[in-house]
């Protein structure tokens, strides 16, 4: 597994410091609390399964399957870093990374020994693998040294209403390339483009892969219609799974 050596800017650093106690130690584990899933999965798949991946302290990165709401893992208290968790339901095939995860980033999501994971922090931890992966020839672009509450801000009233409603609506290895490959810039923060497609399925409603996208509902009468987008898209519903990924797709019918 690859390590990254990661540097702490010196705000970073005060930021961490500031924010333990006085002579207080860091705790030697954290638990990591996960959120519900949203009832639109759990109603037709059951629990998910999830596989949640971190850094540990010496900078490798660790994945872990498991079943329930939380688990005990070591972390780096030198700088942030973040806790992704995929959802996924292997007896239908729904493998992780189709679905959106939950995230949490060290420190600023912690209180105590305890770091929670949100719906809402998943977009930011994948930003931040995505930005590792994409700065290693560029040092001064680590994640650890980007500014994440002042990006956090911008998801409170500066971006599109859209983005803020479902930011799974961005390309996010898009924007970490182009910010390793020189700045952040906020104004790359928009949804991909998507083509209206039609697919022979049942007209009945139609969840995404994202927590945050509005079902979509079809009457009897009514030839679905789908947004789709670049790479692998996901619907699921009722009567079964429809997967698009670019000209080719596949409905499978629930049994």
């Amino acid at each position: 597994m690859k390590t990254f050596n990661i540097k702490l800017s010196t705000f970073l650093t005060l930021v961490l410091l500031l924010g333990s106690s006085c002579g207080e130690r860091f705790p030697d584990k954290y638990v990591i609390e996960l959120p519900s899933a949203p009832e639109a999965w759990t109603s037709l798949f059951g629990y998910p399964h999830w596989r949640v991946e971190w850094l540990d302290p010496n900078g490798q990165k660790q994945i872990l399957d498991i079943r329930g709401n939380s688990l005990k893992i070591e972390l780096p208290v030198t700088w942030a870093n973040p806790v992704t968790a995929w959802p996924y339901w292997p007896d239908y095939d729904l493998i992780p990374g189709i679905f959106k995860p939950a995230g949490g980033l060290f420190p600023f999501d912690t209180n105590g020994s305890r770091l929670y994971l949100s719906w809402e922090a998943g977009a930011d931890t994948v930003f931040y693998w995505e930005l590792l992966y994409a700065s290693q020839n560029n040092l001064s672009r680590f994640p650890a040294n980007f500014d994440w509450l002042r990006f956090r801000e911008l998801f409170l009233d500066t971006l599109s209403e859209s983005v803020r409603s479902d930011p799974w609506l961005v390309n996010w290895r898009s924007v970490a390339e182009r910010t390793a490959a020189g700045n952040f810039d906020r104004r790359r923060l928009v949804p991909e483009p998507a083509e209206t497609r039609v697919f022979p399925v049942p007209a009945v409603t139609w969840y995404g892969s994202s927590p945050f996208s509005k079902p979509l509902v079809f009457q009897d009468d009514e030839i679905p219609e789908f947004p789709v987008r670049p790479g692998l898209n996901v619907w699921i519903s009722s009567k079964g799974i429809l997967k698009v990924n670019n000209d080719v797709w596949v409905f499978i019918e629930r049994q």
